[in-house]
């Protein structure tokens, strides 16, 4: 854990001081829920309302609904559609473009000693609405690592109590990067919390995440307070 810990860190402060970077503050509310239907088959959705620079209006939200097929207790495969409308104030009015995606995604979860690990791959084909009205299809792939650490003795499972949680996921574009930011990387999130398992079904957590966006003429460094609900049924 200290040396995931360490890299994500080094990582933040060699992307920042790579080139001018904004700085801003924004809020993100998250609910993520998995249900199974059977030893095979289940659903998921994942529910997004994130706000503007200073918590000043809600620009982004997030709908990701997707279906799931385990293969067994610690792998699982989802494919689904995500629709993101963005909302943009400017001083000559306010505007919203969409994005729609097709996804998939492969996960797969493990213990590392007293820890619970979770990693996952994702596929995105993205179809971007723009101001210009030229709209972009573009592919993007995403790696991400979660590491939750119970504060308290469990047996072999962790069904009720505090924890702490790291992650880090990096965003790759792989189709059409000249029409984005001219980059094959594209972003960043590290992201430190603490939560409570309430359930098997349910843990509440909130925590700091680090957005850096890579762009295509100036870098952002979004810092965001980020409350975030998971659901299990």
């Amino acid at each position: 854990m200290k040396k995931f810990i360490l890299a994500s860190l080094l990582l933040i402060v060699a992307l920042n001081g790579a080139a001018q970077t904004q700085i801003q503050n924004s809020g993100w509310l998250t609910l993520i829920n998995n249900t199974k239907f059977n030893e095979k088959w289940g659903v998921a959705l994942d529910l997004q309302v994130r706000s503007a620079d200073n918590w000043s209006y809600v620009r982004n939200i997030l709908i990701r609904p997707g279906i799931t097929y385990y293969f067994n207790g610690s792998t699982n495969a989802t494919a689904g559609y995500l629709y993101a409308p963005t909302r943009t104030q400017t001083p000559t009015g306010d505007f919203t473009l969409l994005e729609q995606r097709i996804w998939e995604q492969l996960a797969y979860s493990h213990k590392i000693k007293s820890s619970f690990a979770t990693h996952r791959v994702r596929l995105e084909q993205r179809f971007i609405e723009t101001n210009g009205g030229g709209d972009i299809f573009a592919q993007r792939f995403r790696y991400f690592f979660r590491l939750i650490k119970p504060l308290q003795d469990y047996k072999e499972t962790f069904d009720k109590g505090i924890f702490v949680a790291l992650q880090n996921e990096l965003f790759f574009n792989i189709q059409s990067k000249d029409q984005l930011n001219k980059s094959l990387f594209d972003q960043n999130r590290f992201y430190i919390a603490a939560g409570y398992r309430v359930s098997k079904k349910l843990d509440i957590e909130a925590g700091y995440l680090n957005q850096y966006i890579n762009g295509a003429t100036t870098n952002t460094s979004n810092r965001v307070a980020q409350f975030a609900i998971y659901t299990r049924f």
